[in-house]
């Protein structure tokens, strides 16, 4: 696996990478600014893009873009010390694949595995404040979604891959694919991870 670290604190890009390179990471690259990322994930077959949200003088969310608006397939996971909701909202709707804190870098590789297995990662306190950010639940009928793809959902949002789902629900995977790509068109979502989102804006009731 090859991992591209962008951020503007040289102790930060040190520490994340004897972190990964202890994980077994084949190559780990380091950027301190966007153009400097942009222009090694051209260069290099980066498989994710661990990025600060906060640069010096620069948005991460925008270098973000950039690394979408260049290659559609790029796994991006925001590392950040800022839980704002507009930073959330924004980083979701560009394709963004993970928002971890901080705080929690214990489980840094574990996120990174997850990601790279299909999934979308948020910070248990991403999805508290997702959460609580709904002002009212709803219920399947109001999108008029159907007990089983309420199952499908449930799953996508414990981080399960179509292999996992279709084990646990007794699908076959292109079964649980057709689920998804249905679901996507009705509540016209862009990818899983919206649907993750959506899930934990309307229908978490816990």
């Amino acid at each position: 696996m090859k991992i591209l670290l962008v951020d503007d604190d040289a102790l930060v890009l040190k520490s994340l990478q004897m972190i990964l390179k202890a994980e077994g990471v084949e190559e780990v690259y380091t950027s301190k600014n966007g153009k400097e990322a942009v222009d090694i994930y051209k260069n290099n077959e980066i498989d994710l893009v661990l990025q600060d949200i906060r640069l010096k003088d620069e948005n991460g969310i925008d270098i973000a873009g950039k690394l979408l608006e260049y290659d559609r397939e790029a796994i991006i996971i925001l590392l950040t010390t800022f839980k704002d909701e507009e930073y959330i909202n924004k980083a979701i709707k560009i394709g963004v694949k993970g928002y971890i804190l901080k705080d929690n870098i214990d489980s840094l590789f574990q996120s990174i595995q997850t990601v790279m297995a299909g999934n979308m990662v948020l910070d248990s306190e991403v999805i508290e404040d997702i959460k609580i950010s709904s002002k009212s639940k709803k219920s399947i009928e109001d999108f008029d979604i159907t007990e089983r793809e309420l199952d499908i959902i449930k799953l996508l949002a414990e981080g399960m891959n179509n292999k996992e789902i279709s084990q646990s629900l007794y699908l076959s995977e292109g079964t649980v694919r057709n689920y998804i790509s249905n679901l996507l068109d009705k509540l016209d979502l862009r990818d899983r991870s919206q649907i993750v989102v959506f899930y934990y804006k309307n229908l978490h009731s816990e």
